[in-house]
């Protein structure tokens, strides 16, 4: 077992994301996971990520206000408890194109 508490959890920089603030809170250095890892991110209103796809796949659950996500070919926005899975190599951007904070729990596979 290996608890991570909010208030030891540490902020890192994403790649690509603005006005952010991005936690790990299991795997990747956080924990020992191997197959995934999960973290917390608060968006910002006006904060996002660029366009970008990655092998790993991801899902979103958005916890607290709303987050847009724009595919190829369409765009969904999330809203709480609302859940997205984005598929290996699936490029999209992230737009918070709201007037509160959006927090998502970010579930990514290592496999």
């Amino acid at each position: 077992m290996q608890l991570n508490r909010i208030g030891d959890i540490k902020p890192y920089d994403a790649p690509g994301h603005f006005d952010v603030e991005t936690l790990r809170m299991q795997g990747l250095g956080a924990s020992d996971a191997r197959n995934f890892s999960v973290g917390l991110s608060h968006f910002e209103p006006g904060g996002g990520c660029d366009r970008s796809a990655s092998p790993p796949e991801k899902v979103y659950v958005v916890v607290s206000g709303e987050l847009t996500v724009i595919f190829d070919d369409q765009e969904v926005t999330l809203r709480p408890l609302d859940s997205l899975l984005i598929e290996s190599n699936e490029a999209r951007a992230v737009e918070n194109r709201g007037n509160e904070i959006a927090t998502v729990v970010v579930i990514v596979s290592s496999s």
